[in-house]
């Protein structure tokens, strides 16, 4: 079976309202099957508070979302899930209750068998290799910074290259700077805010209307918008 992926950058885009400008990217990648969403990554609001927010977001496009903490067992709602969305928030956190709860494998298998993922913010971060390049303060430990692992490379999402004037903290380039002085040879997908990644086997396209960048061994890369990029699969 073939990977169907979607990445998104953030739950906005803008001035628009939340998920408002990847509703049509969801709604065609789920494809009317009901979605299991973990909503472990939000910190300041209940899971189920969360759920509510994205369910109710969702609906007016026709997609039909039911929350993990809703289900006695959060494998077998994996084990039996049509498509699976992850939700943005603190990235440690998430990964932390995903291994928690044992569900890193249960997920990568039935991504591997065909079921549909999507995530934004944090959880398009854990489909890369790791949170390495998470954005994120680390405010719980996870037993491992290795992440679902779906793609061979790195997720920063929201991206900015924007350095306010008297600012004097890193810029996100030169955190990616770091980032390769330590790793050189994983690739650092890199996307702005109202972009996503969709992967559909081995093809893998940048949607919207912004270039994103990939960071590899010391250089930066262009990623043309709405262009194939599967070079970096």
């Amino acid at each position: 079976m073939q990977q169907q992926l979607l990445l998104i950058s953030s739950s906005k885009a803008g001035h628009s309202d939340y998920l408002e400008h990847a509703s049509h990217w969801l709604t065609e990648h789920f494809k009317q099957r009901e979605v299991l969403f973990i909503p472990y990554a939000g910190v300041t609001q209940s899971h189920a508070a969360y759920s509510k927010r994205v369910a109710e977001a969702l609906a007016p496009a026709g997609v039909k979302l039911r929350g993990i903490e809703e289900y006695a067992d959060p494998k077998a709602a994996v084990e039996q899930a049509e498509a699976i969305a992850i939700g943005g928030g603190n990235t440690f956190v998430l990964l932390n209750l995903l291994y928690k709860y044992g569900l890193l494998d249960p997920i990568r298998r039935r991504v591997a068998e065909g079921m549909p993922y999507a995530g934004w913010s944090a959880g398009s971060n854990i489909a890369g290799m790791s949170i390495r390049t998470t954005n994120d303060m680390p405010i719980v430990q996870p037993p491992s910074f290795t992440a679902l692992n779906l793609l061979p490379c790195q997720l920063n999402p929201h991206y900015i290259d924007v350095n306010p004037p008297g600012h004097h903290g890193e810029t996100r380039d030169q955190r990616l700077a770091e980032f390769m002085v330590q790793d050189s040879h994983s690739a650092v997908l890199a996307i702005r805010e109202g972009t996503a990644l969709k992967v559909s086997g081995k093809r893998m396209q940048l949607l919207g209307k912004k270039d994103g960048f990939v960071f590899r061994s010391g250089q930066k890369f262009t990623l043309k918008a709405g262009q194939n990029c599967s070079q970096w699969l």
